[in-house]
């Protein structure tokens, strides 16, 4: 009987010219669902071989749960397992000898139980299996009869369990009415089949198939049908009615391949003629044009007419002008259910939406303007005085009839500080529209340039785009995040098609694809929003004026507070002054212990918190009063606090020294400590420190160890002494060239057991031939040092002009040290206390010219 089967599949593989069971698989693998039919040719003289009662199932079978499948008795079909389970219960009765139990999976559980498995299964044999793939086995299955009433016993390693063998009946099977139903079946089926596959080869398949009751059985295991109908139809135990289940079921697919084929003619007949008429239309074009009478049948003289009369009010250049006339006697040609049709009636109405002349007035006073900034927006003077500059320029340029030149403003910062919405301000306070592209992930050149027109569904590009939602050829047009531009991707670097945009010699010929023709942004007011300059192109940032965003400080943030995010937060939550009032001490409290950034972002959501516990206190009447936020208020209501601030030491300690670093989130102070151990000379880092700053450390040592006698340190000791340096809150990467007279005081203090002021502290970068260089962070720096109850700061000479430029009020009770070599800071740095100085007399610390 195992031969007789495996003859039958050999069959099928032959008939299917697949030249073995493995080819098969790498076919059947290529296919979302296993669809393979494997036909045998079977008569009613052996179908005896693949229908048997004789099972023995009073022990426990394997149970194989079957996927968007079901096996009828006698059917042989392929299934691919890729469940770790099912794939070693096939590999493990492999054998016409051993028997399994199959049922349909009513759900796609990836461990199915008895629950998820259909009522009624057969038992059936594995008669070969093959691996495909490392997590993919294909089996032959063939049905052998049906079982009901599963009790599983085992899960492991695969569902195990009993079951109940259930009869079939062929009753009737000689009867003239048996053999018509059977006829119209065998009809029916091979109608559908012809329909579906286009030609006859299934069909004659089928015919090899004598036996009744396994075509009956074929034809339900692969009807195109839902699997519970299918199951419906394994349950039903006569034959007679099985087959007038499979009748009903065949006249609906008759009627649904009747009604797709319907569709697909009609299709088919539309699209035949469409270009029918497109090839015609196209050699009329060619006749016409070699005639000379081009435009002389316009096919759609409603659109063209319209555009026409569009284009009779507009001022634009005569290149313009006469592209438009050519593109719209070409539209006039076209059909409109052609593809190109739509592409060019787009074209031609965005040159029409396009503001070619139409510029908005400029004649604000800068007063006004000032006005109108300094109300929306606190701090900010840089950005502040750059507008009021080019509005000043601006209306003596057009009171002198000039054209305004193009402007290209960076304004570069961290996240929160408000750079967008100063962008938004500056439209207002200059009376112009506002337009903003988000550049933020862009990678594809067409989004600035366009697409070409040759591609159905081109569209122009964002700078177009946005123009003409403008209006106005003199907008404020925005681009945000422009370091944040993807460069060199496989669809064209995006951030080099901007150099044409931004270049004020270029702009004024910025060439679109989709328009074909130049248009003017020279009158554009652009400004470029970033977090990094670091990120942005070279050669674009050379063509935008830098304007430092730097941050906040907490002067600014608490007048931020009080004027703009206390009274939104406020007008969103429907409360008034009367119910709530922020102090400066409690907004100095959120600011120092629940939001360490830059910008305002996080102050105003921890604001945002307290208003809406405040709402839900008048609402409830638990609200105590009065309406003063307290300190104590912000600590019940926001928790304990997420940053602690460092505060100045109080006494002067040996090998401490306090340093100030710069954050994207602003300035901080830290404290370097360093130790000496008896060893051999060695230095060791720690507090998770980066590439520079262990350089630092080590021009530290080695300017130390080379003038030894200077600072009165006996060389022949120093080799004999390890040094220590760490930096606390090793969680925190450090970096950068700033710590350098830092350590170097640090590492001086514990090898001459000098103490350190505890009210100093200090920044520069230090050389191996000792000088101090200047470094940046100056003003966020300062700020933090006069947070943490600094008073004496040492700095680099080069840095007195950074010290300058910030606001008088800030650097209240500070005294500044001006140096240029490192030996300088220690009269400033050690305790009177302490040991003498070095013997030699240091430098003046005027500082240089």
């Amino acid at each position: 009987m195992k031969h007789f089967i495996l003859n039958c599949v050999n069959y099928y593989l032959m008939k299917h010219k697949y030249s073995s069971l493995e080819e098969l698989g790498e076919i059947l693998a290529r296919e979302s669902q296993i669809k393979a039919n494997i036909v045998p040719v079977v008569d009613s003289d052996n179908e005896d071989l693949f229908f048997s009662n004789d099972v023995d199932v009073s022990h426990p079978l394997p149970v194989l749960p079957l996927l968007d499948q079901v096996l009828f008795p006698g059917v042989i079909i392929p299934i691919a397992a890729q469940r770790p389970k099912a794939r070693r219960l096939l590999k493990e009765h492999e054998s016409m000898e051993d028997s399994i139990l199959v049922f349909p999976q009513v759900n796609d559980q990836e461990d199915p139980t008895a629950s998820d498995l259909y009522s009624v299964g057969v038992v059936a044999h594995v008669l070969k299996t093959f691996d495909i793939r490392e997590d993919t086995t294909v089996a032959i299955l063939q049905g052998a009869c049906r079982v009901t009433g599963l009790r599983v016993v085992e899960h492991e390693p695969y569902m195990q369990g009993y079951a109940s063998i259930l009869p079939e009946t062929f009753e009737g099977k000689d009867s003239k009415t048996f053999a018509k139903k059977m006829k119209l079946l065998r009809k029916r089926y091979t109608e559908i089949l012809r329909m579906r596959t286009g030609d006859d080869d299934m069909s004659q398949m089928m015919s090899g198939i004598s036996s009744d009751r396994l075509y009956i059985n074929f034809t339900a295991t692969h009807i195109d049908i839902d699997l519970t109908s299918k199951c419906q139809i394994l349950e039903e135990g006569s034959y007679s009615k099985r087959i007038d289940q499979l009748l009903d079921q065949l006249v609906v697919l008759k009627g649904v391949e009747d009604l797709r084929h319907e569709i697909d003619s009609k299709t088919q007949e539309i699209i035949g003629k469409q270009q029918r008429e497109y090839f015609l239309r196209h050699q009329m074009d060619v006749i016409q044009e070699e005639l000379g009478e081009n435009g002389s049948t316009p096919w759609n003289n409603s659109d063209a007419e319209a555009l026409s009369q569009r284009a009779a009010t507009m001022q634009w250049p005569d290149a313009v002008k006469m592209e438009f006339e050519k593109e719209l006697g070409k539209l006039s040609r076209l059909q409109s259910f052609s593809p190109e049709y739509s592409v060019q009636l787009s074209y031609l109405e965005t040159l029409l939406d396009l503001p070619w002349g139409d510029a908005h007035p400029i004649d604000v006073p800068p007063a006004k303007a000032r006005k109108k900034l300094d109300r929306d927006h606190y701090g900010i003077t840089k950005v502040k005085e750059r507008i009021i500059e080019y509005l000043a320029v601006a209306r003596r340029q057009g009171r002198m009839g000039r054209r305004t030149q193009a402007q290209v403003l960076c304004l570069v910062g961290p996240p929160g500080t408000g750079k967008t919405s100063v962008c938004r301000s500056v439209a207002e306070a200059m009376n112009r529209p506002y337009v903003r592209v988000a550049l933020g992930g862009l990678h594809d050149e067409a989004e600035i340039r366009g697409h070409r027109r040759t591609y159905v569904g081109a569209m122009p590009g964002r700078i177009i785009q946005e123009m003409i939602k403008a209006g106005k050829v003199n907008p404020v047009f925005v681009l945000d995040e422009i370091d944040k531009v993807q460069t060199n991707s496989f669809h064209g670097d995006p951030s080099s098609a901007l150099l044409e945009v931004l270049d004020p010699e270029q702009n004024c010929h910025f060439h679109d694809n989709f328009l074909g023709v130049d248009y003017d942004l020279s009158q554009v007011f652009f400004i470029a929003t970033a977090n990094s300059v670091a990120d942005i192109q070279p050669a674009l940032l050379d063509r935008m004026e830098i304007i430092d965003f730097s941050g906040y400080v907490i002067e600014e943030k608490i007048e931020i507070a009080k004027r703009h995010l206390v009274p939104k937060q406020m007008h969103e939550a429907a409360i008034d002054g009367r119910s709530l009032r922020f102090g400066d001490e409690a907004l100095r409290l959120i600011i120092n212990d629940y939001t360490r950034e830059a910008g305002v972002r996080q102050l105003e959501k921890q604001i945002g918190r307290i208003v809406r516990h405040r709402v839900v206190e008048v609402d409830t009447n638990t609200y105590p009063g009065p309406s003063a936020v307290t300190p104590e208020k912000v600590r019940e209501v926001l928790g304990l606090p997420i940053h602690n601030s460092e505060r100045a030491r109080t006494a002067p300690a040996e090998g401490v020294v306090t340093g100030l670093a710069w954050t994207p989130v602003g300035g901080e102070i830290l404290f370097i400590e360093s130790s000496t151990t008896p060893g051999k000379g060695q230095l060791s880092l720690t507090g998770n420190l980066g590439d520079v700053m262990k350089e630092s450390a080590t021009l530290a040592f080695e300017y130390i160890k080379s003038n030894a006698a200077l600072f009165d340190i006996d060389f022949k000791q120093l080799e004999k002494t390890n040094i220590h340096i760490h930096v606390p809150e090793g969680a925190t990467p450090k970096d950068g060239p700033s710590a350098g007279i830092t350590m170097f005081t640090a590492m001086l203090s514990a090898l001459t057991h000098r103490k350190v002021q505890p009210h100093v502290a200090m920044t520069g970068e230090i050389t191996l031939r000792g000088d101090v260089t200047p470094v940046g962070g100056i003003k966020e720096k300062i700020l933090a040092a006069r947070r943490a109850g600094i008073t004496d700061i040492v700095l680099c000479n080069d840095n007195q002009r950074d010290v300058n430029d910030i606001e008088p009020e800030y650097l209240t009770g500070l005294q500044f040290h001006y140096i240029g070599q490192m030996a300088e800071v220690l009269p400033i740095a050690f305790a009177q206390n302490s040991p003498a100085a070095p013997r030699r007399k240091p430098k003046s610390s005027t500082p240089r010219q």
